[in-house]
């Protein structure tokens, strides 16, 4: 088995623990400031550190799109559901029938909402971009004043450079 490294970014809305490989990341996920371990940065491979640095361009207004390399795990729809996902523009926002209609299954409304639920690159795979079909905000793994919070800022970030 790979062996897993980790470093913590503490972005302004909690801190977020990036898990990987020496090759990919494979988790990106809010956590709590109990469950942080130090560790020595001459231990971490470098795409954990490019992770870390594009999260930070991404908190400052600096960054759009993701560009280190990263793999998710799951099932053939989960991963259709994740590709669909990284199609919402920057600042833009889809519901998850949207995302059905995208993957070719229309019936599949709730099943999307199961995957959302399901992604481990937060921010990365914009699962906070996903709204209910009514229009308002609907679960997110890190909680909805994040969600609500990474939608606001991207907004600003779009509004401010036009």
């Amino acid at each position: 088995m790979t062996r897993s490294y980790t470093l913590y970014y503490r972005s302004p809305i909690g801190t977020i623990e990036i898990i990987g490989s020496t090759k990919v990341i494979r988790s990106i996920m809010f956590c709590e400031e109990g469950e942080i371990e130090n560790l020595q940065m001459m231990e971490t491979p470098m795409v954990l550190i490019e992770c870390y640095n594009q999260l930070n361009e991404y908190f400052n207004g600096h960054r759009k799109q993701f560009t280190f390399p990263y793999e998710f795990e799951g099932t053939p729809f989960q991963k259709s559901v994740w590709n669909a996902l990284e199609k919402i523009p920057y600042a833009k926002i889809a519901s998850y029938k949207d995302i059905a209609s995208l993957i070719g299954n229309e019936n599949a409304i709730r099943a999307v909402g199961n995957a959302n639920s399901k992604n481990k690159l937060s921010i990365v795979i914009p699962c906070h971009r996903i709204i209910g079909s009514s229009g308002k905000l609907t679960g997110y793994a890190g909680g909805l004043w994040r969600k609500e919070w990474l939608l606001q800022h991207e907004k600003a970030i779009i509004k401010n450079n036009l």
